[in-house]
């Protein structure tokens, strides 16, 4: 007897619910098990950015990141066009990496 019976002063059925033709593991509403796997994730696509006047690579990452320390991360996605990360100039187009571990920023 549940709690809002005993409240609703209804009683209990005498005989107990037979659950004998119960199957376990099938509903008519259950998904699929590939309904249940996380979707494969493609690896992160790198955005780019294009440098304007007054940008550096420690503004770039605060925009880009939060965090202006990570301006590394851009500058070892774009050693190929950066010699020197204290100069990049305006209209050069940047690759902007997703962060290590983030799956994206």
């Amino acid at each position: 007897m549940g709690l809002l019976d005993k409240i609703l002063g209804k009683k209990t059925p005498d005989k107990p619910a037979d659950f004998s033709d119960v199957r376990s593991g099938s509903s008519s509403t259950a998904l699929p098990p590939s309904a249940h796997a996380p979707a494969p994730s493609s690896p992160p696509v790198p955005r780019t950015y294009t440098v304007v006047s007054g940008d550096s690579l420690s503004k770039i990452a605060r925009r880009e990141y939060g965090d202006g320390n990570k301006w590394p991360h851009i500058f070892d996605a774009n050693r190929d066009k950066i010699k020197n990360p204290d100069l990049i100039h305006p209209g050069q187009v940047l690759v902007i990496p997703p962060l290590p571990g983030t799956g994206g920023r």
